[in-house]
């Protein structure tokens, strides 16, 4: 679960809430209903739809995610997974009991071991993560980054850890700014790449 979790909390950490949640939705609806990391993730998902429905100041919707969120993660320690829940939960009750408390003060950042986790702090395997969220929400071609993670995979495999491939997926999550370029030059190298393996493919065979 480490590096969907470290996906979703880097990317909730710069402001992309919505697509945060989906980091951990595919991993959530494997776990065992009412297991101590289903609730941890559900609630951190309700958690995060809480902060992104303020901003449309619906009220009522609000206080009731805020209340399902933080039951979910109720009984869970305050470090759970390494993750500062205890903040999380503060934070919901507040929201709970008055839903314009997100007006006021801003959502805790999601820390992991003590830390504020961003971007640039994520391994390759979160980044892949990251980079395929970031594409669905975005409007990339979802299937150019899944094709530039399995380039990239192969060539930590073989130990070429200077690949362009691990450099621009991971540089398509950490790169807002220069994103669109970024994934341009991942599309070329991956066409490139793919149409060198198909014309190799059955030679031997």
């Amino acid at each position: 679960m480490d590096d969907y979790l470290r996906a979703g909390l880097a990317i909730f950490n710069v402001g992309e809430f919505h697509a945060a949640h989906d980091a951990w939705e595919d991993h959530w609806l494997e776990l065992e209903r009412d297991s101590p990391d289903e609730r941890f993730l559900h609630g951190l998902i309700q958690f995060t739809a809480v902060v992104y429905h303020a901003q449309d100041a619906n009220w009522d919707g609000v206080r009731g995610l805020a209340e399902s969120a933080a039951s979910y993660l109720d009984g869970l320690p305050a470090n759970y997974q390494s993750v500062n829940l205890g903040t999380v939960r503060t934070y919901l009750r507040a929201v709970r009991d008055d839903p314009e408390h997100v007006e006021r003060v801003a959502p805790p950042r999601l820390t992991h071991r003590s830390v504020v986790l961003l971007p640039d702090g994520l391994d390759f395997e979160a980044s892949a993560v990251a980079a395929l969220v970031l594409a669905e929400e975005f409007g990339y071609d979802e299937w150019v980054i899944e094709r530039g993670v399995e380039f990239a995979r192969a060539d930590l495999e073989s130990g070429d850890e200077g690949s362009q491939f691990i450099t621009l997926v991971m540089d398509f999550v950490r790169d807002a700014e220069n994103r669109g370029l970024v994934f341009q030059r991942l599309r070329g190298h991956v066409q490139k790449r793919d149409s060198r393996e198909r014309d190799v493919d059955g030679l031997f065979e």
